[in-house]
């Protein structure tokens, strides 16, 4: 049948593009996110990872290539998919004139939900995120922790399929973000796909199964995060704080692969006996020698300069 795609495909794109004017965002990107897993969209700003969850979402069209989420183009099928798809956007914008219960209740209209269903699933997805006893407070009196578990909260009041997180733990402290990852987990466990944009890349590394890195709207990366660290990156990094400019860099095994930020060197090796041995001849300087991580990635695919 037209537009039908492998079962174990939720979401298929291949050579999306999407052009503003003389610009363009997103070129040639392809990728497949299989069912009941976690898929990261990582890049810098500006790299062109919002623009492609609007497309992912029907919010913005695509000036070319494919895009289908179970199994049916975005364009034809916009509102059967949107039914099956729950948000938690970048900033919560849950209505202050409503409780928390209320919140639910009023998203929930929203998928036509039958009351009965609706009112009995709250509760539990109230539980869930530890709001149960604050079910009848106002917005206002919420932290912003609590706030951020709500719109998950809220975000599975239609019992999505497709979850899509957009920097969902930006601006908590570790606790509020350790009890959202948790709940990553328990959605992934109850069968949940989900797409993780983040800047965060440990949560990247702790909670995708398969990941792309995107820049200037095109493919850098794809696999899943040890996959991209045994690919771009050595086993050991050492990191360099201080006079750095002592450091005879020609002077250093050219198996050795070096970056510098600032005040910062980083060296990077397959050795972790040299890498140590070396370390403790420097003098006056903060050495912290650590495994190579996705960030490691992250920032050799992207490059270390700010972004707007």
């Amino acid at each position: 049948m037209p537009g039908q795609i492998d079962a174990t495909v939720l979401v298929h794109c291949r050579d999306l593009c999407k052009r503003f004017d003389s610009k363009t965002a997103v070129s040639g990107l392809s990728f497949d996110i299989p069912p009941r897993t976690c898929f990261g969209l990582l890049g810098p700003n500006g790299a062109g990872k919002t623009t492609t969850l609007r497309m992912l979402l029907g919010q913005s069209p695509r000036s070319g290539g494919i895009l289908d989420v179970f199994g049916q183009d975005i364009n034809r099928g916009r509102r059967e998919i949107r039914q099956r798809t729950g948000i938690v956007p970048q900033a919560d914008n849950l209505d202050p004139d409503f409780t928390v219960r209320e919140n639910l209740s009023m998203y929930g209209s929203y998928f036509r939900l039958d009351p009965k269903v609706l009112n009995g699933r709250i509760p539990g997805l109230l539980e869930m995120v530890g709001l149960l006893p604050r079910a009848n407070d106002r917005i206002n009196t919420l932290s912003g922790g609590m706030k951020r578990r709500l719109t998950l909260a809220r975000a599975l009041v239609n019992d999505p399929q497709l979850l899509v997180l957009d920097e969902p733990t930006t601006g908590l402290d570790p606790q509020a973000r350790h009890m959202i990852w948790s709940l990553i987990h328990q959605m992934k466990r109850t069968g949940k796909t989900i797409l993780l944009t983040t800047h965060y890349m440990e949560e990247a590394e702790r909670l995708c199964d398969e990941l792309i890195v995107i820049d200037e709207g095109s493919l850098q990366a794809q696999g899943s995060p040890t996959e991209l660290i045994d690919q771009y990156c050595e086993t050991d990094v050492l990191e360099i704080r201080g006079n750095v400019n002592e450091i005879r860099i020609d002077t250093l095994p050219d198996s050795w692969r070096t970056e510098g930020a600032g005040e910062s060197l980083y060296l990077y090796a397959n050795d972790t006996k040299a890498l140590v041995d070396f370390s403790q001849n420097l003098v006056d300087m903060v050495c912290l020698h650590r495994r190579a991580s996705l960030e490691d990635v992250f920032l050799r695919l992207t490059g270390r300069a700010l972004r707007g």
